[in-house]
């Protein structure tokens, strides 16, 4: 799904919900709400998704600091929490595509068709902020998680945890949950040995110093430029969001800005992508897990990644729901509550397992 339909239906969530809030609410609102909600399980999702943020969230309070408790900060005071100020600010990291799209300006019409005694322009500007805000709240929770474990040359995280690190040439690398390298630069090369796990490489220039990662066999070779390497055994997993990298296996492969290749035994499978979706790809580095209508399946995978508490599908039946929305992933219960609240999901916690089996 494109990023742009995916909006499109996160803004209309979102003024179901500042409409249902109103005060003016009625049967036929009810009506028509479920009719959207049933057109559709991308609509459920965001629904469901904005919904759990905006209760978890008492309201924003928790961004208040002296704004009325009613209504949601204005756009400039987002920042009271220092936590706002890290990753979005850095070399154009975005978790969401809503952070840099303009708010529209009211209108001078005051009897514009509006809700609870606020103009219609007025309800759109809240409707914009309050989805910029739940997205941002559900996405980064409480609080940083930030774990590096680091001995000379040789850099870890634990599971949940994501770390960025600069090295001597000035490079800087981002590690994703449950990752190890090992680096050793030289005066002809600098080399990262991947050991497992995943790693995002922003590399400073240097052409006569090549920028090599080895991993399973394979390497991966840049001057200057930005891409992520994931290791699942022997096989890779290389996004490319800026400049080239070349794929060293049996032959050779380049990678253009926007690519997505998956290196195997079979060889190397390119598929080509919007840089915006390349980014995307590469959420986690906030901390968040963008699910594109993506199976149940492959979405608890991704979850399992980065939590010690694992999700099991015990029945095949909920295997193939398809999922979509942003999720923070050290978060599984809110996770397990939307799946029970719209889905035929039921949630049974065994131990350090959750397991989800069909109503």
């Amino acid at each position: 799904m494109s990023t742009e339909r995916t909006q499109e239906i996160e803004t209309a969530a979102s003024e179901w919900l500042v409409r249902r809030d109103s005060g003016v609410w009625t049967a036929k609102d009810q009506a028509r709400l479920e009719e959207w909600l049933s057109a559709s399980t991308l609509h459920r999702v965001a629904y469901l998704r904005l919904e759990l943020a905006w209760e978890e969230a008492a309201r924003l309070k928790a961004l208040g600091a002296g704004i009325r408790e009613d209504l949601p900060p204005a756009r400039g005071q987002w920042n009271l929490t220092p936590f706002f100020k890290a990753p979005y600010q850095e070399k154009g990291l975005r978790p969401n595509a809503e952070l840099s799209a303009p708010v529209p300006e009211p209108a001078s019409r005051p009897d514009a068709g509006g809700v609870g005694g606020r103009p219609a322009n007025s309800r759109r500007l809240r409707i914009g902020v309050f989805a910029v805000a739940a997205s941002l709240l559900l996405a980064l929770g409480a609080g940083a998680y930030l774990w590096l474990v680091q001995g000379g040359e040789h850099y870890m995280t634990p599971i949940g945890g994501v770390a960025s690190v600069t090295l001597k040439d000035g490079s800087k690398v981002t590690l994703n949950t449950d990752t190890e390298i090992r680096v050793g630069l030289s005066a002809r090369e600098r080399d990262v040995d991947l050991k497992r796990g995943e790693a995002f490489f922003e590399v400073e220039k240097d052409s006569q110093r090549p920028f090599v990662v080895s991993a399973g066999g394979k390497r991966v070779i840049a001057v200057g430029t930005q891409f992520s390497v994931r290791r699942d055994a022997e096989d890779l997993e290389v996004v490319v969001t800026e400049g080239k990298v070349r794929v060293e296996d049996a032959g050779e492969t380049v990678l253009a800005p926007g690519t997505i290749a998956h290196a195997g035994n079979a060889g190397v499978l390119v598929q080509r992508k919007t840089v915006l979706e390349a980014q995307e790809h590469l959420s986690w580095r906030t901390g968040v897990l963008m699910f594109r209508d993506q199976t149940l399946g492959e979405a608890v995978a991704e979850f399992n990644r980065y939590n010690e508490r694992k999700i099991v599908i015990a029945d095949p039946k909920v295997t193939d729901l398809r999922i979509e929305g942003n999720f923070r992933a050290t978060n599984v219960d809110a996770f397990v509550r939307l799946l029970e609240s719209g889905f035929p999901v039921r949630a049974r916690v065994q131990g350090d397992r959750v397991l989800l089996t069909s109503n």
